[in-house]
């Protein structure tokens, strides 16, 4: 009679290769500047519209405070020394 394989209680995750991690946050970058820029020219269209009397600036200004945003959140994704009162503390490896 054989013995059944032991199987462990808590699921070993591989390790991800640094390439894939920055992929990854490039990946959230671009998804993050398409939706803060889309909502950014939504709400000049409807600011141009409602309250300038048509006029192209508030679209432009929106759509580029929308975008600034995005840049603002990667450049804290891809570059965590920006953020005030963070420690990168080095790896422990033995």
């Amino acid at each position: 009679m054989s013995t059944p394989t032991p199987v462990p209680s808590t699921p070993v995750a591989a390790p991800v290769p640094s390439e894939d991690a920055i992929a990854r946050k490039f990946d959230n970058c671009v998804a993050d500047l398409v939706v803060n820029a889309g909502i950014g020219f939504g709400v000049g269209v409807v600011a141009s519209v409602i309250l300038f009397r048509r006029r192209g600036w508030p679209v432009a200004l929106s759509t580029g405070f929308g975008a600034g945003v995005a840049y603002s959140n990667c450049n804290y994704s891809l570059n965590p020394y920006v953020l005030p009162n963070t420690k990168i503390l080095p790896s422990s490896r033995s």
